[in-house]
Parts: C-alpha cells; sequence; structure tokens
C-alpha cells in the first residue's frame, strides 16, 4: 500500500505543469497553444524566453528529484520494503515514483491528459538515481545540442545513451536492477514521444534552438 501511495503522490507532483503555470502567469495564455504546441522548457524558450524557460527547467528537474527522494527516504525508513513480489529489488520503490513523476509530466490529470515530452523531468530522475552516468551522457548530450542546436537530438541521445551506458558499466557502479530497466523504459517512451522529431530531423526540417516557430 505505501509503494501504491508513493507512485500517487509521484505521478501527482510530477502532473503540475510549470510550464502551462508560467505561460498563465506572465502571458495568460496556454502554451500548448503556441509555438510547437509542446508543454516544456523549450517551448518557453521560444515562446517567452530565456528567464521563464530556466525558471520551468529547473521547476521540471526538481519535481524528478522530489519524487525520488521521497521514495528513498520512505524506503530507508522502512515504509517501503525492498521485498517486493519480484523479490529482493533494491531500488524498486525509487524507480517506480521516478516513472510516476515522468508519466505524470507527460500525461498530466490536471490539464487533460496533454502534457510534455518528460525530458527534464527525466533529467532529474535519472540524475538521482544514477548520478555518474547521467552526468557523463548529459555532457554529451548538451555538446551535441551546442554544436547542432537540435534540443530534440541531445534530448534523445541522453534517453537511449543513458540506459546503454548503465549496462556497459554495471559491474563497475553496481546500480541495482530497476534503475537500468527505469532507464530503458524511459528510452522508449522519449522516442516515442519524439516521434515527429525523428521524422524532421531525418527531412532537416528540425527546429533549431533560438529560432522562433
Amino acid at each position: 500500500m505505501e509503494l501504491i501511495v508513493s507512485v500517487i503522490a509521484a505521478y501527482l507532483l510530477g502532473s503540475i505543469s510549470f510550464s502551462y503555470v508560467v505561460a498563465r502567469k506572465i502571458m495568460k495564455i496556454d502554451i500548448r497553444q503556441h509555438g510547437s504546441g509542446n508543454a516544456g522548457a523549450t517551448n518557453i524558450l521560444r515562446v517567452l524566453g530565456k528567464g521563464p524557460a530556466i525558471l520551468v527547467l529547473s521547476l521540471d528537474i526538481a519535481k524528478g528529484i522530489v519524487a525520488v527522494w521521497l521514495a528513498k527516504w520512505l524506503e530507508m525508513m522502512g515504509f517501503l520494503p525492498a521485498i517486493t513480489p519480484l523479490g529482493e529489488w533494491e531500488g524498486l520503490a525509487p524507480a517506480a515514483a521516478g516513472l510516476a513523476a515522468i508519466l505524470g509530466h507527460n500525461w498530466p490529470v490536471y490539464y487533460g491528459f496533454k502534457g510534455g515530452k518528460g525530458v527534464a523531468t527525466a533529467i532529474g530522475v535519472v540524475g538521482s538515481l544514477v548520478f555518474f552516468p547521467a552526468v557523463y551522457v548529459g555532457i554529451v548530450a548538451i555538446l551535441v545540442i551546442v554544436i547542432t542546436r537540435y534540443v530534440s537530438l541531445g534530448s534523445l541521445i541522453f534517453a537511449v545513451f543513458t540506459p546503454v551506458f548503465i549496462w556497459v558499466t554495471k559491474d563497475y557502479y553496481g546500480h541495482p536492477g530497476p534503475y537500468f530497466y527505469l532507464t530503458a523504459l524511459l528510452g522508449v517512451i522519449s522516442v516515442w514521444k519524439h516521434r515527429t522529431n525523428v521524422q524532421r530531423l531525418v527531412n532537416g526540417t528540425e527546429s533549431k534552438i533560438g529560432r522562433k516557430q
């Protein structure tokens, strides 16, 4: 029961769309009806500028961090047992909470289940669970964004190669199994959410950062 409550709480937290809230407060608009139509920091950057985009990015990352660390705290306090019907899977509760937060961001109950692509929240979640793999792959993703100015390409690199890095270095870092499976699932979700971006990247029509749509 405690695990279910933790997951529901993480989903409800993730469902808070800070891009929607900030756009409403500043411009009295629904960000989902402007720019690319995505409820995320990149679209806020295009429509409202750098300041609001940095704020939204920070808040979206923060809710992923809070969701994971709340579950970790409950697990450490003994409210969320490590033994599950699947066996002794250390880290299952934080991984499940992190996934729930991202699902909430992508399909928020407060906004008709129309949200963003979950990249910033995933950064908070993955960074909290597997810090060094997230940093190493994140550096590569950032460099790709700086060089190509394609945020979507950097986001896809982060989503796809993080689980690959975790798998390759599993004997060195020893991350719990649920962390790998979570990042692998997030990679699949991210590719699906970015499917139109992938098509535009292939066609050479993807919008670059700094260009208004």
